[in-house]
């Protein structure tokens, strides 16, 4: 196990495929903003899933989050620290809670990355208590699927009534 740089943390071995999974395919490896680099990842996994009819996207969306509980949780352990900052099949799977529902278009996307970053960077109530109470792999998804089910609420509520096509 090899740290980052000057970084005491452990870095992963993306050889092994939970690693290259919880890392957001190389994305968590970002020595600035790896949570954000993640979410890029989430953005470009929607692109393709965006097409799809609503029910299959849903299950995809709740296999990520299922799965995630059990990649983030495993590589937690593995390199012991939890909710290590590389980790970010969180990042990937909370924007695509975000995206549920989200109208198509580019503004869209870019509206769901900018409240989703905000919702997860800041943990308002009652993200942030839960972040501080919830361990494992569960505790790892549970913020990001909050904070992408605020994001969501938000673009709903534009979307309805600010600017309704």
């Amino acid at each position: 196990m090899t740290t980052f740089g000057n970084d005491p943390l452990p870095r992963p071995n993306l050889a092994r495929p939970l690693h290259l999974l919880a890392f957001g395919f190389g994305s968590g490896l970002s020595p600035k903003a790896p949570g954000t680099m993640g979410t890029l990842v989430g953005m470009l996994i929607y692109l393709p899933l965006s097409h799809l009819p609503f029910w299959w996207y849903l299950d995809v969306t709740v296999a990520a989050i299922v799965a995630g509980i059990g990649i983030c949780g495993w590589s937690s352990r593995q390199l012991g620290v939890h909710d290590h900052p590389g980790i970010v099949w969180d990042e990937i799977a909370g924007y695509l809670v975000t995206m549920l529902w989200a109208p198509p278009g580019l503004p869209w996307m870019l509206a769901g990355f900018a409240l989703f970053r905000l919702f997860d960077i800041l943990k308002p109530w009652p993200i942030g208590w839960f972040d501080r109470r919830v361990q494992g792999g569960f505790g790892i998804m549970l913020d990001d699927v909050l904070a992408g089910l605020a994001a969501l609420v938000c673009i709903q509520l534009v979307s309805r009534f600010v600017l309704p096509a």
